[in-house]
């Protein structure tokens, strides 16, 4: 079976790496950037074979048995991971001043933050990421009409994970209190979406089985990224 590794959506990365890998004991792990001037598929070819990351599920279940990591690898565009469960390997030779641990230092992505908390995956947005929305939107808050900012929400390219909604709440909430002491109407929580896209991560032209309007978002930004 062919090994997939390169995502052709964020949603998609986003998805794949914290419910099939972070989820499932992939908690080592080695963040890079591929250079413009290199072909990514021969940087893939040569991750792949050195660390020999290709494997079944059949050939994983017997490392896993005999104390061995096994590795996985994932791509969007020129950025790459490299995530290892725990066991023996030269991965953790090779790499050693550069591998770092999830579940101690999360994975920034994209404005996300992805990390391992209380026994399962946690995807949130980055603090920077964060501070930056909550500005702009307390910027709005008192400026602009309440369908504007719903709007504006409703634009946002984050994937509902539950700390997000939480943190897209906080933030309507901050604006609405704003709102209230000027008299102005308040901003409907209706507009945060409370449902996340579920991605097929490596289909070429992807369509998420819900939300199609996200996955035209996703393209887009891919697109502009080429550019």
């Amino acid at each position: 079976m062919e090994y997939r590794y390169s995502a052709t959506t964020i949603g998609g990365f986003i998805q794949q790496l914290a419910v099939c890998y972070v989820g499932r004991g992939y908690w080592f792990y080695v963040q890079g950037v591929i250079p413009k001037q290199k072909d990514p598929k021969e940087i893939d070819e040569k991750l792949l074979t050195k660390y020999q990351i290709r494997a079944s599920k059949f050939q994983r279940c017997r490392r896993k048995r005999w104390g061995v990591a096994n590795l996985q690898y994932l791509r969007w565009e020129n950025s790459f991971l490299i995530l290892a469960t725990h066991g023996i390997h030269a991965f953790f030779k090779e790499e050693a001043k550069r591998i770092k641990d999830v579940r101690r230092e999360p994975i920034y992505f994209e404005g996300y933050s992805i990390s391992y908390q209380n026994g399962h995956p946690k995807v949130s947005l980055a603090q920077g990421t964060y501070e930056e929305l909550k500005a702009y939107f307390l910027e709005l808050a008192v400026h602009r009409q309440a369908d504007y900012i719903a709007k504006e929400v409703r634009k946002l390219p984050f994937e509902s994970y539950a700390p997000v909604r939480r943190q897209l709440v906080y933030i309507l909430t901050s604006v609405n209190k704003r709102r209230k002491a000027a008299g102005l109407p308040l901003v409907p929580y209706q507009c945060i979406r409370f449902r996340r896209t579920i991605y097929q991560p490596f289909t070429p032209f992807p369509t998420p089985i819900e939300g199609s309007r996200w996955a035209m978002l996703g393209k887009k930004r891919r697109s502009r990224r080429r550019e």
